[in-house]
């Protein structure tokens, strides 16, 4: 993967590859930008994306939803995906995506997307909302906490996701406290450009697996449904996994209980219950179940059962 940090980097970046028509995939509020493109697809999430012809390499910039758009797309054509992220979510390292409808309900997924080159810039994030700030960055820790314990996790993965989540947890709140502030934005990008090194190395587990049920099934924003869902997946595989679990408490200075660390930053958003976000509780025996299929749960230490995840998910109602 070529990483590279300022926009201005770009031109070079897509010299590097070999390409010079890309279709630009992002919303509205990145028309004005000044980026190569031969045409603009700006429904983003979208599922019915179209690349036109003539086009070499597909360039997404936003969030999770324009490079997840852009990851189908690449997936359907072969196309290379260069990622300017516009927040923390780490989705520019991840091959896989999920396939939304515009009100951002899952459709289906899929993976097989062509990413080589990811370009930073921090200026980019300084004007990214409190809830999307906190929520993605703590959507980048949960990258941190399950690279240590899954199925695929290796000593490359766990030394990004360790350095990712001691840079992440200073980083967050200066950030909080001075939105602005472009050496705390900095640190909080480096640390969620580590978080994603350690996703693509290693992979996801049960609290990414809780939240992407949740949020596919009522639209709700990924990283505010893992401020959620990563403290009592912490807290269940605290006995399948303990010395990783350590390890992560450790890393965010707080050894013996990481889940109320990881509550407390929720915090700095307003996340604390699920019924904050309007989801019914008759319907938590339908998630968990969701939830249980899915791949992060399968890669947990210890996959959870549906009824296992149902009483996670009371916990947090």
């Amino acid at each position: 993967m070529i990483v590279r940090w300022g926009l201005s980097e770009l031109p070079g970046v897509l010299r590097e590859i070999d390409v010079a028509r890309p279709l630009l995939v992002a919303s509205e509020r990145w028309t004005a930008l000044d980026v190569p493109r031969v045409a603009h697809w700006s429904e983003v999430p979208s599922q019915r994306i179209e690349v036109p012809q003539g086009t070499d390499s597909l360039l997404a910039v936003g969030g999770g939803s324009a490079i997840d758009t852009a990851k189908l797309a690449s997936s359907r054509t072969g196309l290379p995906v260069m990622s300017v992220p516009t927040t923390y979510s780490g989705a520019e390292w991840a091959p896989t995506f999920g396939i939304r409808s515009a009100d951002r309900r899952l459709q289906g997924g899929g993976s097989g997307a062509r990413l080589v080159a990811i370009v930073y810039d921090v200026d980019l994030t300084l004007d990214l909302p409190r809830p999307e700030t906190v929520g993605t960055a703590l959507n980048a820790l949960a990258h941190c906490a399950e690279a240590l314990y899954v199925e695929g996790r290796n000593d490359d993965a766990d030394r990004a996701a360790l350095e990712g989540a001691t840079t992440i947890v200073g980083a967050l709140p200066p950030v909080v406290a001075t939105p602005h502030d472009r050496d705390a934005r900095t640190d909080l990008l480096r640390g969620a450009c580590l978080a994603g090194e350690a996703l693509a190395g290693a992979g996801l587990g049960l609290g990414h697996a809780i939240a992407q049920a949740l949020g596919g099934t009522y639209g709700l924003p990924h990283g505010a449904m893992n401020a959620l869902a990563l403290p009592p997946a912490l807290r269940f595989n605290a006995t399948a996994a303990p010395d990783a679990v350590r390890r992560f408490g450790e890393a965010i200075g707080a050894p013996d209980d990481p889940a109320a660390k990881v509550e407390e930053l929720a915090l700095l958003a307003g996340f604390a219950r699920l019924r904050d976000f309007g989801v019914p509780e008759d319907e938590l025996p339908a998630v968990a179940g969701v939830a249980a299929a899915r791949g992060g749960n399968l890669a947990n230490p210890r996959t959870a059962t549906a009824d296992e995840i149902e009483a996670l998910l009371r916990r947090i109602y």
